[in-house]
């Protein structure tokens, strides 16, 4: 897996580089109705603009999940809390490894110790 990653990062790094060998075009950017111009190489406007759509895109889907990660918090509050109230282990408290049984079993006296077999 780690061969893939890395194959594809340095097919990726290639292409980006033969882009921008490619494109090294001046182009003058104007932002309306701001008063002033940048130049700048064109395959730094391209890459910046990607860039910058990356980054607005991860921040609108990190901000889609709040609800959910907002959701998934306050549930595994209330497991805690519900566990807590049982008296049950949670994984933050773990329960003893051999527990002693609370009420053993009376022994069956009246049929001498054999076990009692029900006629079906």
């Amino acid at each position: 897996m780690r061969y893939i990653y890395w194959g594809l990062t340095a097919f990726v790094a290639i292409v980006i580089a033969c882009f921008a060998v490619s494109n090294r075009t001046v182009v003058d950017l104007e932002f309306w109705p701001l008063p002033f111009a940048v130049s700048l190489q064109l395959y730094l406007v391209v890459l910046g603009a990607l860039l910058i759509g990356f980054l607005v895109g991860w921040l609108i889907g990190w901000a889609g999940g709040l609800p959910a990660r907002r959701a998934r918090r306050r549930q595994a509050r209330r497991i805690a809390e519900l566990e807590r109230e049982l008296g049950r282990p949670s994984p933050a408290n773990p329960a003893p490894a051999n527990p002693a049984p609370a009420n053993p079993a009376p022994a069956n006296t009246s049929t001498g110790g054999k076990p009692l077999v029900s006629a079906g």
